[in-house]
């Protein structure tokens, strides 16, 4: 039996949904969501009263790729200097906005290659998108939620926050509370 939506959102996306990280991304099955669409079409306006957004952005056969995020985090973290750096080195024009920047991410996905500076929508530390990107995944320091190439500490307890996050959403929704119910109108 597929778990509900809340319960994966909780899973998987509960940093982005609590605001401690601008995104995450959540891989759902086409066979356990198949009216994934219409689902986020019906969810998208409550989320968005309360600062989260819901983004396909690529499917295939079987699976959709969702980006779940906060809007003003992310345009804030994208902004960031050594963020948008990165990101006008892979072709992305940061101060064009959110929208832009995530319709250029849709077409790479799109493409042959995965494009890993999707780490940096995910919130990932710039200079460990660059050395997964410059290693092509080799020669990481620690490897937790991301693989660590720059300050493994630093990671260490953004890993800790991120699984305790996970957990009190996991527990909350467990109890029967929707993420709507949970998170208030901004």
């Amino acid at each position: 039996m597929a778990q509900s939506f809340d319960q994966l959102l909780a899973r998987h996306c509960a940093p982005a949904l609590a605001g401690i990280k601008p995104a995450n991304l959540v891989s759902c099955s086409k066979a356990d969501y198949p009216h994934l669409p219409d689902l986020l079409e019906e969810q998208g306006p409550k989320l968005e009263e309360r600062g989260i957004r819901l983004d396909v952005l690529c499917q295939c056969d079987r699976r959709f790729l969702v980006l779940v995020y906060r809007p003003e985090a992310l345009k804030r973290h994208l902004a960031k200097r050594a963020v948008a750096k990165l990101l006008i080195k892979a072709g992305y024009d940061p101060g064009a906005g959110v929208d832009a920047c995530l319709h250029r991410l849709r077409h790479r996905m799109e493409g042959q290659e995965f494009p890993h500076e999707v780490g940096l929508f995910l919130g990932y530390p710039p200079e460990d998108v660059a050395g997964f990107c410059r290693y092509c995944g080799q020669k990481y320091k620690y490897c937790g939620h991301w693989k660590v190439y720059g300050d493994v500490d630093q990671a260490k307890a953004l890993f800790e926050q991120y699984d305790r996050c996970r957990d009190s959403l996991c527990r909350r929704v467990g109890m029967g509370l929707s993420i709507v119910q949970i998170f208030p109108v901004v």
